[in-house]
């Protein structure tokens, strides 16, 4: 485990714990994002709801941010440096691949601007394209 991963939940103001470190180290690992449940099975054996308790403490804290990609199952990945608690700042597009199953940010690819009528106020932006990645295109 990298002697980094303190220092990053201390950036971020969370205590790093044991489970926390663990987290953070499974997370930075992935590819693309992870589900609570792939997250669970890498770390088995562990305990769901402490797992479930780090990635919403991350969250709030402006260390993950979650993907809602269609699929019914919410999926975590890391947030852009400049996220602070409770405000996200990385409104990024997200691609799901309909072969592998996997969800990527693409953070370079920025939400665009929406305009909406007066009396409508937004509370949350995302964007997912769905398709297949490089991977699995190169594969076919």
């Amino acid at each position: 485990m990298s002697e980094e991963l303190p220092v990053i939940l201390e950036r971020k103001n969370i205590k790093p714990t044991a489970m926390r470190l663990l987290v953070l180290d499974f997370l930075m690992n992935q590819p693309s994002a992870i589900s609570l449940t792939d997250l669970e099975k890498g770390l088995e054996p562990c305990d769901r709801i402490t797992v479930y308790r780090a990635l919403k403490k991350f969250e709030e804290s402006g260390l993950v941010h979650h993907i809602d990609d269609g699929t019914g199952i919410t999926k975590y990945a890391f947030c852009a440096e400049e996220c602070n608690p409770g405000h996200h700042h990385d409104l990024h597009v997200h691609f799901f691949c309909n072969t592998c199953k996997q969800t990527s940010c693409l953070p370079k690819t920025q939400i665009p601007q929406v305009s909406l009528p007066e009396g409508f106020h937004k509370e949350e932006v995302s964007l997912v394209v769905k398709g297949t990645c490089n991977l699995c295109y190169t594969l076919q």
